[in-house]
């Protein structure tokens, strides 16, 4: 008898605690994400820094025209997906690369983000503007990047000197964030 009482005892315990803890390891939305880092970056400017000590804490304030999905396990090219772009495509002779831009981003002075946003990032990344970075550690990613052109306000081609297929993986990193 004792020991019937003792295994009903162990069952409700086992029942109680499986109904308990369903609710408190559920997620909540919202809240803080604490982060422990190993440096004090030198500044926020993912294009000036070049290690991931910048990296890291502010890739997620900048945003890019395609990045790698974040839920699986290794990068490729197929699990590249767009950010600021809806869609992009190569031209026949793997020389053009043309995105199509998402429409109604806002900068965070209320500005909308256009392909001329676009156009002056890579224009300033490669050296042909009088803005120029601090330092450029990221400079020879592009050195087969010919030019930038928009065609209107939410399209924009990359024009290579050759084709490049990695040229996408590049622009797909963390390191490739869109300035205003």
């Amino acid at each position: 008898m004792k020991r019937s009482h003792r295994a009903l005892a162990a069952a409700g315990s086992l029942l109680a605690l499986a109904l308990t803890v369903g609710p408190a390891l559920a997620q909540k939305k919202g809240g803080v994400l604490t982060m422990y880092h190993r440096d004090s970056p030198a500044s926020a400017s993912i294009h000036e820094e070049a290690t991931s000590s910048n990296n890291v804490p502010f890739m997620p304030v900048h945003n890019n025209l395609i990045f790698y999905k974040q839920d699986v396990p290794q990068n490729s090219l197929d699990s590249i997906v767009p950010e600021l772009a809806t869609d992009w495509a190569w031209s026949a002779d793997n020389t053009k690369l043309i995105f199509n831009l998402r429409q109604g981003v806002k900068w965070h002075d209320g500005k909308p983000f256009t392909a001329q946003d676009v156009k002056c990032t890579w224009d300033m990344l490669s050296g042909k503007t009088s803005d120029k970075l601090r330092l450029n550690p990221r400079k020879s990613w592009y050195r087969n990047l010919e030019d930038v052109t928009t065609n209107g306000d939410h399209e924009v081609t990359f024009h290579l000197k050759r084709p490049q297929a990695a040229f996408v993986a590049l622009l797909a990193s963390g390191w490739s964030a869109i300035y205003p």
